[in-house]
């Protein structure tokens, strides 16, 4: 794109925002790496051919009929926190609309849709960093602490503003655009722009007991004993939807956090940590304000992977079905393997998560988001705070999930859309399973040209990947 201020393409793209200079960043400009198309993650530097800040959706729209005129794909930024900052395109020169501006919020009293939900005495389920932004998570899959009891966010999305790839702004939902609808509820970077979400919420809780537990375990058979016991807890067909858990692996340590939406009597019925093979009581915190409760330090324990710090990061990951767990072998290859690989830097971790609940009561062709079988996801980061992730670095994280694998197939086939690696081959299929054909031929219906693209995006069918 050229970027002179003569240029056909800058003109249309700032007279599509009202002749505002402001709302629209051009490599040329000084501010346009700083303030604009800054990433994520600096492991994989992207440059687009503008980053624009629309204040309404027709700005948006007419952002995207600009792009279209002048054969450029497109990519919407919310939070920014795409793995390969897909946000900004995931490769250079394309264009960047930021959402940042779209912070309008409301609450319908009388069916409680939201369109702050704590000071209305409202929830939903979300997830525990502040950083994350509505767009993606909403449109991802949207996992979090609440999403055991209350399902995923993009499960509790009735309604949506939508821009399409011919510059026409729909209003989606099961009754009108339903395949827009479909497709926004997990592939929604593929398809177009979400500008406005209605949401439905529910009655903040009133206390919640907040849990964490650090041991430091010197064997590897002991840090496997560890982790079995965790799982074997969390795969009880009976747990209760109020519990929420996940456990946190690094050098010589290992935390485990979880959360119990209810009293602290109700939770010590649980005998959660009765049944951990350790002597460590950890620390319980009961907590009253429901907005407290989203802490969970994750953002901490990740040296600022889910917090707001770039830096130099690879992340991979595996997901365990109900009926295909880990066996108390592959447990203990697994932690021998963490004790004793060279893993190319001294920062990494591993996060294992409970998912299932309420999430996977909703049919799995109910919407694109497809992991409606995961018991828990698993996700490994390897972190260079000096440059570069090394290619050893790479290979320990790689040799994680081939260990796995061999024990429990399939477990890197079923990924969760928000864990963007890069490196994954077949990366659509992985991403949404069955219901990738029917994405193909919804892409190829709206958005033939294939307008809304990243590097694993759904391609239009026919079209190829």
């Amino acid at each position: 794109m050229g970027n002179a201020p003569s240029s056909p393409a800058h003109q249309c793209l700032l007279s599509a925002v009202g002749n505002d200079s402001s709302l629209v960043a051009f490599p040329s400009q000084p501010f346009y790496e700083s303030a604009a198309a800054n990433p994520y993650n600096l492991n994989w530097p992207v440059y687009p051919a503008v980053v624009a800040s629309p204040k309404t959706s027709e700005q948006v729209a007419d952002i995207v009929k600009c792009a279209v005129e002048y054969d450029y794909k497109v990519q919407a930024k919310s939070g920014g926190r795409s793995y390969a900052n897909f946000g900004l395109g995931g490769v250079d020169g394309e264009v960047a609309i930021d959402m940042k501006n779209f912070r309008q919020f409301s609450l319908d009293d009388s069916t409680y849709i939201a369109t702050k939900l704590g000071a209305e005495g409202r929830a939903m389920p979300y997830g525990e960093v502040p950083e994350i932004g509505v767009g993606g998570h909403f449109t991802i899959g949207g996992l979090g602490t609440y999403s055991h009891l209350w399902g995923s966010a993009l499960d509790n999305i009735v309604e949506a503003e939508v821009v399409l790839a011919n510059s026409s702004i729909v209003r989606a939902s099961k009754d009108s655009y339903p395949d827009v609808f479909f497709a926004i509820r997990g592939a929604a970077a593929s398809f177009g722009i979400v500008t406005e979400f209605k949401v439905k919420t529910y009655p903040s809780l009133s206390e919640t007991v907040q849990i964490k537990y650090e041991f430091s375990i010197g064997s590897s058979a002991e840090r496997a004993n560890l982790y079995m016991a965790w799982q074997e807890l969390c795969a009880q067909k009976n747990l209760t939807r109020k519990f929420d858990t996940r456990m946190v692996v690094t050098q010589g340590t290992m935390i485990i956090l979880a959360q119990f939406h209810g009293t602290k009597e109700e939770y010590e019925q649980l005998g959660f940590d009765k049944a951990l093979p350790a002597s460590n009581a950890g620390n319980v915190v009961v907590l009253t304000d429901p907005l407290a409760s989203v802490g969970y330090d994750i953002e901490k324990l990740a040296t600022g992977i889910v917090g707001g710090t770039p830096i130099n990061f690879y992340e991979k990951s595996l997901s365990f079905e109900t009926d295909k767990l880990p066996s108390k072998l592959t447990a203990q290859e697994l932690f021998h393997y963490l004790d004793t690989a060279d893993k190319g830097t001294a920062t990494w971790f591993v996060v294992i998560s409970i998912a299932g609940g309420a999430t996977n009561d909703v049919p799995v062709d109910a919407t694109a988001y497809a992991q409606r079988n995961v018991m828990f996801y698993v996700e490994s980061f390897g972190i260079n705070l000096l440059g570069r992730v090394s290619q050893t670095t790479v290979d320990f994280l790689d040799g994680i999930n081939n260990l796995v694998n061999e024990t429990v197939p399939g477990s890197d086939r079923n990924v969760y859309p928000g864990f963007v690696d890069p490196f994954l081959p077949n990366a659509q299929e992985a991403y949404w399973g069955p219901n990738l054909p029917k994405l193909q031929e919804i892409k190829a219906a709206i958005d033939p040209k294939d307008v809304f693209h990243n590097p694993q995006s759904v391609r239009p069918a026919g079209k190829g990947t």
